[in-house]
């Protein structure tokens, strides 16, 4: 097998890193929590190694691609998503590079729910108002109220396999759900749920028969309480939440983001948020990571209305750091690595389940 050379820009965990200590590999890490300097990467491949352990935080570019020609067999990523890749460079140079879809479908679905929960009944507010000492009594409607969830209408932008996890989730609160994909439409899912929404209403475990379809994406903005974002960054979704599109919103509606940051014009939520024209936003991924200082969306002046969270939808214990590649992004992201070093699947990359630019080979 070898003797393989792996640099890891960060400490993806330790069982599953452990996994190819055990195997033998000269495995390096990049122990701060900030990303290493891009010169740094580029000197690592240079060297020789064999595998890069990336994630996206890191630009994983021509340049960091051309200068492991020759040596680099793989670039193995901790995420579902490969923004920072360059993949036709990848694919000219033949260098397969590995995702981590899948183990991280549930953890991230259900914190875009939570999120969706937090903004819309307030629960940011009441505890801050809590720690600063300022309740002072109860009262009916003052100083403020949330609004309920079970029952509305939430628009799903995304079918994918987020997008559908998260749809059950909403099921369990009784919620009607418009569906918009802007690839493919997946109608034997849309008709299973509906079979379950009829089967609820028909035994007496919810008071409505709640709906489940596909519509235009005008007609998921113009009607739903709630729109929920999951679709992969490409030229086609950046932006795809601009100012004509929240001019479509209810004035009561709110906006939810676990996809990526780019899919929102900020400049245009902010603006939103300031004159009101929507109920509020929730947003876990931006346009700039970390969230600028001197970001619009900072302003103390909306954040009544905005919810900000670091990234963290997949931020689980189990979905981050299980060595199980069935389980755990950590363990997925090393196995995808070993796949390819250690010529799994006959050595063909096309067959190997967790190598994204199958096209390549």
């Amino acid at each position: 097998m070898g003797k393989f050379r792996v640099f890891a820009t960060c400490d993806i965990g330790e069982e599953a890193l452990g996994r190819l200590s055990e195997r033998g590999y000269d495995l390096e890490v990049y122990e701060r929590v900030e990303p290493p300097p891009k010169e740094l990467i580029i000197a690592k491949v240079k060297s020789g190694i064999d595998a890069l352990i990336t994630t996206l935080r890191d630009p994983i570019d021509e340049e960091v691609l051309q200068a492991g020609q020759g040596a680099l067999k793989v670039v193995a990523q901790d995420a579902v998503g490969f923004d920072n890749i360059d993949r036709v460079a990848a694919n000219r140079l033949r260098i397969p590079f590995t995702n981590t879809a899948d183990v991280l479908t549930d953890a991230t679905a259900e914190f875009a729910f939570f999120m969706l929960g937090c903004v819309s009944r307030k629960l940011y507010s009441s505890e801050q108002m809590v720690r600063e000492k300022q309740w002072k009594t109860w009262h009916p409607y003052r100083p403020f109220l949330g609004d309920e969830v079970t029952g509305k209408t939430v628009a799903v932008i995304g079918t994918g396999r987020i997008g559908k996890a998260f749809m059950m989730k909403c099921s369990g609160f009784d919620m009607n759900i418009l569906c918009f994909d802007p690839v493919f439409e997946d109608q034997q899912f849309t008709a299973k749920l509906r079979t379950l929404f009829d089967l609820k209403a028909r035994e007496g475990l919810s008071r409505r028969r709640n709906i489940i379809k596909y519509v235009s994406f005008e007609e998921a903005l113009r009607e739903a309480d709630y729109i929920s974002l999951h679709v992969p960054l490409t030229d086609e979704t950046k932006h795809m939440i601009s100012d004509d599109q929240i001019a479509l919103m209810k004035s009561t509606a709110y906006l939810i983001n676990t996809s990526r940051g780019p899919v929102i014009d900020e400049a245009a939520l902010y603006r939103a948020l300031k004159a009101g024209m929507i109920a509020g936003a929730a947003l876990d991924v931006f346009e700039k990571e970390p969230l600028p200082d001197d970001s619009p969306l900072r302003d103390p002046e909306i954040s009544e209305r905005l919810r900000l969270f670091h990234h963290f939808a997949s931020g689980g214990r189990q979905t981050r750091l299980s060595p199980d590649p069935e389980i755990g992004m950590a363990g997925r992201c090393v196995q995808g690595l070993i796949d390819v070093l250690e010529c799994h699947y006959g050595g063909d990359p096309k067959k190997m389940p967790f190598v994204v630019n199958k096209e390549a080979f």
